[in-house]
């Protein structure tokens, strides 16, 4: 039968993990000073008086190199816990896994052919 009373732990860091940064913003909203004038308007460049446009365009390949990183290290956080109950959840959930795992042996080639994972 499921519980819910299992489950306050769960809600209780659930609860204060989501007041306590709602809580620090507010108290830094209040709290802060507010002064707007040309001095704190202009941009800050450690102390130098900036040069040229704020707008400057990167290369793609950063953006794709730090997307398929993102995707690789969210593979590995829905595989732990597979790999750590695997001896419980039996062969379907392996095939599943390995369906998984060969989907993103896909992308990781497609990425590769790409040229996502190259700096030149």
């Amino acid at each position: 039968m499921f519980l819910l009373y299992e489950y306050d732990i769960f809600w209780a860091f659930l609860i204060i993990s989501s007041v306590i940064p709602i809580f620090a913003f507010i108290i830094s909203g209040v709290l802060a000073p507010i002064s707007k004038g040309p001095e704190k308007l202009s941009s800050y460049e450690s102390g130098i008086e900036p040069m040229g446009d704020a707008w400057l365009q990167f290369r793609i390949c950063y953006y794709m190199f730090a997307l398929v990183f993102v995707v690789f290290d969210v593979e590995t956080v829905f595989l732990y816990p597979w790999a750590m109950s695997f001896d419980i959840l039996g062969v379907s959930v392996f095939i599943e896994a390995l369906i998984f795992v060969l989907i993103l042996i896909v992308g990781s080639i497609y990425a590769w052919r790409k040229g996502a994972l190259e700096w030149s």
